[in-house]
């Protein structure tokens, strides 16, 4: 499966006003938006379920690879295309077991190292971050900025995607790094009109 990794958006329910999630994505992806990851930190596992399957409705309508945060549980019951996993979730190779090698396993890495072993173990891409301070990751101290996504970038073989702190001011600072894209949020989802957000992300 060839994946386009430009624009990659990650859901937050919580930026949304007064649409639902399923028709914020359509916006996004109308505005050009290439993959859509499903993020439910506190959702129970039932929530969870019921939204993946409301945007996966969406997402294969324009023929969007859909992935999901974390729980593979749920990406199985979906069907979706793949997971996307952090430091602390299910190991790589546990989850290749258990989704196959047709599915897309992206890892959260924040060093260099972090980024070797990803690759090493098989993961279809990391998602590269935090590059700037941001108010979706409370946990973060030091982002690694546009220097230590750089380094990482270039010494992997395998995809990337920037996350942190990433909107249409910065993006292109961010693509010079030769990164495969940027995964966003609050400069999507957060606006007012989604889809011209989106559009304003026109990176290649």
């Amino acid at each position: 499966m060839k994946i386009d990794y430009s624009l990659y958006l990650v859901t937050d329910r919580s930026f949304l006003k007064d649409k639902s999630i399923a028709e914020s994505v359509e916006e996004a992806i109308k505005g050009g938006v290439t993959l859509v990851q499903v993020r439910e930190k506190d959702a129970s596992s039932r929530d969870f379920y019921k939204v993946a399957l409301e945007i996966k409705q969406v997402t294969d309508k324009y023929k969007i690879p859909l992935i999901i945060d974390d729980r593979i549980d749920i990406a199985e019951a979906v069907d979706a295309a793949g997971v996307h996993l952090g430091q602390s979730d299910l190991p790589l190779k546990k989850a290749r077991e258990i989704l196959g090698k047709d599915k897309i396993i992206g890892i959260s890495v924040g060093n260099l190292s972090e980024a070797k072993e990803a690759e090493i173990g098989g993961a279809d891409y990391v998602g590269i971050g935090t590059i700037f301070f941001t108010g979706t990751k409370k946990d973060i101290k030091t982002p690694i900025g546009l220097e230590g996504l750089t380094e990482i970038v270039r010494s992997i073989n395998i995809p990337s995607v920037a996350i942190g702190g990433i909107d249409q001011c910065n993006v292109k600072k961010v693509m010079r790094s030769g990164t495969n894209g940027v995964a966003v949020i609050s400069a999507i989802l957060g606006r007012e009109n989604i889809q011209k957000a989106a559009e304003e992300f026109k990176i290649i």
